[in-house]
């Protein structure tokens, strides 16, 4: 009498800090190895550098970019990281004006940007198109290349600098798809959080 009866399952329920501690680093191991591959072949962080798509973007911005990887169909109006190292070893962020195929024309008198003969109406620009940089108009797109400009016109190299001009698309890093943190402004060194995401 008085005899208690283990349960079998009683020892079972004992925990193993050695197998605790083995689960814990293969979940640790296992998250970082997914955050790796997420940063690698699907979106990056990448921080605009200089002031030539003012007003859209600013000096320190950080960007989440999503990879060329699985965004390549390049439209007008979408914010690109792209890297030629024979114009630049950095990266640098430019908007997509125009794509294979379409002809780019720019009155350089009236600050007017041209594509197939008619002119863009850009919202987007801190002021009209009036800096000229060695490439010849009007222009043709080539096949698997694209046109970029800043929206920092005439504080921009970008297309129209004969050093760069079209843009074959395995230049590309990326498309811009949301602001993430906001760089300081240059004279208030104040930080804009109410421009934190989307990007038109």
């Amino acid at each position: 009498m008085g005899e208690s009866i283990r349960n079998p399952s009683e020892k079972s329920a004992v925990k193993d800090p050695v197998r605790d501690l083995f689960e814990w680093i293969q979940a640790l191991v296992s998250s970082v190895l997914v955050v790796v591959v997420l940063f690698t072949f699907v979106v990056r962080l990448i921080g605009v550098d200089g002031h030539s798509m003012l007003p859209t973007l600013q000096h320190g911005d950080r960007l989440l970019v999503l990879s060329s990887l699985l965004y390549h169909d390049y439209q007008y109006k979408d914010i690109v990281i792209l890297r030629k190292q024979t114009f630049d070893d950095n990266p640098i962020v430019k908007r997509v004006i125009a794509t294979e195929g379409q002809t780019v024309d720019i009155d350089f008198r009236a600050g007017v940007v041209y594509v197939d003969g008619l002119a863009l109406d850009e919202p987007y620009i801190n002021e009209l198109t009036y800096a000229e940089e060695g490439t010849a108009f009007p222009l043709t797109v080539p096949k698997g290349s694209i046109f970029v400009m800043g929206d920092n016109r005439n504080h921009s190299s970008d297309s129209r600098h004969s050093r760069l001009g079209t843009v074959d698309t395995r230049y590309v890093i990326g498309r811009a798809m949301f602001l993430l943190f906001p760089g300081s402004d240059s004279e208030t060194k104040a930080r804009e959080f109410s421009r934190v995401g989307a990007l038109s």
